[in-house]
């Protein structure tokens, strides 16, 4: 028989990658931490090979979820800097951040 097993904040996602491969709704800095979260637990080396798998099932989902966002977050800053002729607009850098030391 079957379970429905859900991630849970405080525990391993370990099913979960089967389940919900990619949420679209989440914050892209909420699955960041998630993407952290299930590298530190592999590395731990403290899971089954099965848990394994799935946290990297998990994390691959994330990987290109947040890199989709990514590349949307880029299109969206080129488009808004193209000019009324569609030439891309650049400005020179701040300097002052750099050189403030």
């Amino acid at each position: 028989m079957a379970t429905n097993r859900k991630t849970n904040a405080g525990g391993p996602p370990a099913q979960a990658a089967e389940s919900a491969p990619e949420e679209p709704t989440a914050k892209f800095e909420d699955q960041l931490a998630e993407l952290e979260a299930i590298v530190e637990r592999i590395d731990a080396g403290e899971l089954s090979l099965e848990d394994s798998i799935a946290n990297f099932e998990r994390g691959v989902a994330l990987v290109r979820s947040l890199n989709r966002r990514l590349d949307e977050a880029d299109r969206r800053v080129e488009a808004l800097t193209r000019g009324p002729d569609g030439e891309l607009l650049t400005e020179p850098l701040d300097d002052d951040d750099e050189n403030s030391s």
